[in-house]
């Protein structure tokens, strides 16, 4: 199951660093990468929480590298 948390978690802080570059940008990475309209109009509140979210994911970038390396170390 630790797999399973980890993808979940790398899921997370991508969609959190896209949530970041709309909120920064208006630019929509995934949209970018799968096709359709990447500039997004957002009002300056949304545009507020977006880039909240992707702090937020960029924040839990470290727990990620944390559970890899505790998982890595527990299996010697």
């Amino acid at each position: 199951m630790a797999w399973l948390y980890k993808l979940s978690l790398a899921l997370v802080i991508i969609g959190a660093i896209n949530w970041l570059l709309v909120g920064l940008f208006q630019w929509d990475l995934v949209t970018a990468l799968f096709g359709g309209e990447v500039m997004r109009q957002s009002s300056l509140f949304s545009r507020i929480v977006y880039t909240l979210v992707g702090l937020g994911g960029i924040y839990l970038i470290p727990s990620l590298l944390r559970d890899r390396e505790k998982v890595t170390s527990e299996q010697h």
